[in-house]
């Protein structure tokens, strides 16, 4: 048990059956009864439609039903919500058009939901959807934001003039505007945070069961809060009984923030079940998952940064337009506002710093939270500005960031944009970030590839990410619909093993070894004895879910709260078993001990006392269980230094990452392996958006282009370079287990640092993500061009 607890490398628990096959997803479930659920799709990006015809796909072999917006309609059910109300710059709520789970009168992206076929088998299912006729009245589309907002636009929504969503603000706008006004030197910068797929390897799958007999509704689904999917499922779309529903999330493979929203499919297929009263299941394929799942990011932005002539920063002016899509998803309003503009401050001590966000719809699917949520699309601003003033002033980048970090004496440090960052190292981390990349002899490794006539770059991002967001009085004044804490419940057998209920999800975190090492630690249980469970609302306390790095954070805090309710009943036991005072009674890592004695009682007889009380204090109740929840006082902020090193080829404008090092401060550690593990898979993801992924519509048709594997480029093995990893813990002061979220960081540093490792190798600012050899080639074709005609 030594080598089981808090900060050991321990192997996952789960991952033996993920990696024999015998994981058990939503796809692999199938119910008696079992119907197939196909989803006519619109062809267009804008139409009117004008009338459906379904005669003779209800003819179909198999079918045995066909239903379109109608009659979702005539069923009263309402539509999909956005759960964060965003106020503009006028105090007015942000725009929410109408988000029917079927269409009715338009479609407004390709993809949208025009029909649903339900039949024995899904190949019945599509075949009866290709004889449904449907006549559209083709509208102009508008796929980008800039286009979107100009006057005579085409309008997505009639009740959101414009295509404006909200167009928000925050921070002093005055006391920037004065920072300016004093500058020895102010730098530009036009950004676009590219569209992205979020492209888990499990598409979306869900299954609706009602039993009539009991009323009960089942809900099968790949969700990461399944608690706040049955609230909205309940409380606005369907209007079922809370009670009556229960939803199970098994393994999900993957989500990276696209899993967490209530969609359509999910929807209909429980409305369906219900109506049919037989199970109706739905499984996504890889083309639908491109055309529907919650697109990421898709900013263009304007900044600037006032310097002093020593290069201190005096203010930040950031203007974002943030692409909605057609619709507002779950949680959308937030991400480019409350998740964005409060991580503006980066680790720096700007003391001034106002940004405004024109949120716009266009025809294209919904845009939500992808790893990062907010916080990648402020990071990418911040050191992407930061890095080309270094240049502009001719101070080296590591410089200009260590002349303006927060200062470890300076915590905590009230930044001008809300967040109150509460602990952290930043000098510390670039000090060791440089030191792993050998940055001191750079120079030597440009100079070499010069001479096989290569460009050479190295670029730094100084990261700084809000997780684990909270407080819920805090988030709901901010017009949050949900509260943000965690709950947990630990329940032991008689026989002294463990069942731990979280409300967290897991979908590739390892919180089945992670939450197993907690409580082995505190209870001294070997974690072959604690089976973590999550992901049914039947079974678990109500919990919010996994999003924004937060499962360690607030799910592991209510674990402790838990862990700390057992031990103190424990101690009643303890004294009563060895006929002492409960003040005597001293607990260690599953032991119970009288102070000044060698008596002791491990935690396994404690457990068997509880449940067999023949020898108990008289006035407690028997059993051994405790239930907590946990709502965090603060947002937890890791940070950290990531330095990406590349050559390019001139020839064809291939780009190699020759080198990368990441040192983070996530706090303490509780899995090494798991946290380096999360690391590495954020920091592909991350050079994936900045070298090869990129969501393209066309933007005459609004066709989306990049629908396929074929055509949306992933990263493979031989893009991605060995990482060299370092970590220093910098505990969090307000949470008991001292921990700062991990799973988003090298999605958020990646891409910034990538960029300005190729701007630095190109010697200009002037190229956008994905920096593909095609654009790289572009760039430097453009420079040879410029340097001829000279």
């Amino acid at each position: 048990m030594a080598n089981q607890g808090i900060g050991q490398a321990v192997r996952r628990k789960e991952d033996f059956r993920f990696i024999t096959g015998q994981g058990h997803y939503t796809d692999d479930i199938n119910r008696p009864g079992q119907l197939y659920a196909v989803f006519l799709r619109s062809p267009h990006a804008f139409a009117k439609i004008k009338s459906i015809d379904i005669d003779d796909a209800r003819k179909m072999p198999g079918v045995v039903a066909v239903y379109t917006g109608k009659d979702v309609a005539a069923d009263k059910v309402g539509g999909l919500i956005c759960g964060w109300t965003v106020k503009d710059k006028q105090g007015n709520p942000h725009k929410a058009p109408r988000h029917d789970i079927i269409a009715i009168d338009h479609v407004r992206h390709v993809g949208d939901q025009v029909a649903v076929v339900i039949a024995r088998s899904t190949s019945e299912a599509r075949d009866a959807c290709e004889v449904i006729e449907v006549d559209y009245e083709v509208l102009a589309p508008v796929v980008d934001v800039r286009s979107a907002l100009k006057p005579g636009a085409p309008q997505v929504h009639a009740d959101a003039p414009g295509n404006l969503c909200y167009d928000w603000e925050f921070g002093d706008k005055a006391s920037t505007e004065k920072a300016f006004a004093s500058a020895a030197h102010v730098t530009k910068i036009e950004l676009v945070n590219n569209r992205l797929s979020p492209n888990p390897m499990e598409p979306r799958s869900a299954i609706g069961e009602y039993d009539p007999g009991t009323d009960t509704t089942t809900v099968y689904t790949t969700s990461q809060n399944p608690h706040v999917l049955r609230l909205i499922l309940c409380a606005f779309v369907l209007g079922l009984p809370e009670q009556k529903v229960r939803v199970i999330a098994p393994d999900v493979g993957g989500g990276f923030g696209s899993k967490i929203f209530n969609y359509p499919e999910e929807t209909v297929c429980v409305w369906a079940a219900r109506k049919i009263k037989k199970p109706v299941k739905w499984t996504s394929d890889r083309t639908e998952a491109f055309l529907t799942d919650a697109h990421g990011r898709d900013h263009v932005t304007h900044a600037e940064l006032a310097l002093d002539k020593d290069g201190k920063f005096l203010g930040l002016r950031v203007a974002t337009m943030a692409n909605m899509g057609a619709y507002l998803s779950t949680f959308a309003s937030a991400v480019p506002t409350y998740l964005y503009a409060l991580l503006l401050a980066g680790q720096y001590t700007t003391p001034a710093i106002y940004a405004e966000v024109k949120a716009v719809f266009t025809n294209t699917t919904p845009v939500d939270a992808y790893r990062g949520a907010g916080r990648p699309e402020a990071t990418y601003v911040v050191e992407r500005i930061v890095e080309a003033a270094a240049r502009e002033l001719k101070i080296d980048p590591a410089e200009i960031r260590r002349r303006n970090f927060v200062p470890v004496d300076a915590f905590p440090y009230q930044t001008p944009v809300a967040c109150v960052y509460d602990s952290g190292q930043y000098a510390k981390a670039l000090d060791e970030a440089m030191k792993m990349a050998d940055y001191a002899n750079f120079s030597k490794r440009k100079a070499e590839s010069a001479r096989k006539g290569k460009l050479r770059g190295i670029g730094i991002c100084a990261y700084i990410e809000a997780c684990g967001i909270a407080p819920s009085a805090v988030v709901g004044s901010l017009g949050a619909g949900v509260g943000l804490w965690e709950s947990a419940q630990i329940r032991f057998n008689a026989t002294g093993s463990v069942f731990v209920y979280t409300g967290s999800h897991s979908h590739g975190q390892g919180h089945e070894t992670t939450f197993a090492q907690i409580v082995s630690d505190k209870l001294g249980v070997p974690m072959e004895s604690i089976e973590v469970v999550h992901g049914d609302t039947a079974l678990v306390p109500m919990g919010m879910g996994t999003y924004g790095s937060r499962s360690l954070a607030v799910g592991g805090s209510a674990i402790i709260r838990a862990t700390e309710k057992i031990i103190d009943k424990g101690k009643k036991i303890a004294a009563h078993l060895m006929e002492a005072s409960v003040d005597d009674v001293a607990y260690d890592k599953g032991i119970f001990s009288v102070k000044g004695t060698d008596k002791q009682v491990p935690m396994a007889q404690i457990a068997f006392t509880a449940y067999v009380p023949h020898n108990y204090p008289a006035d407690l109740e028997p059993g051994l269980e405790a239930s907590a929840f946990y709502d965090p006082a603060n947002f937890t902020f890791p940070a950290g230094v990531h330095i990406a090193e590349v050559e390019i080829d001139s020839a064809t404008g291939v780009t190699t990452v020759a080198n990368w090092v990441a040192v983070d401060d996530f706090g303490n550690v509780i899995n090494p392996m798991i946290v380096e593990g999360q690391v590495h898979g954020g920091i592909a993801q991350g050079i994936g958006q900045a070298m090869l992924e990129g969501v393209v519509y066309d933007p005459k048709s609004g066709q989306l282009l990049t629908a396929s594997f074929n055509d949306y480029c992933m990263p493979r093995a031989d893009d991605l370079p060995s990482y060299k990893v370092g970590m220093i813990e910098t505990p969090c002061p307000h949470n008991p287990l001292g921990v700062k979220g991990c799973g988003e960081a090298g999605a958020i540093a990646a891409p910034a640092a990538l960029m300005n490792a190729i701007t630095d190798a190109l010697g200009t600012e002037e190229i956008n993500m994905p920096a593909t050899p095609q654009n790289v080639w572009h760039v430097i074709q453009r420079q040879n061009l410029a340097a001829a005609a000279e």
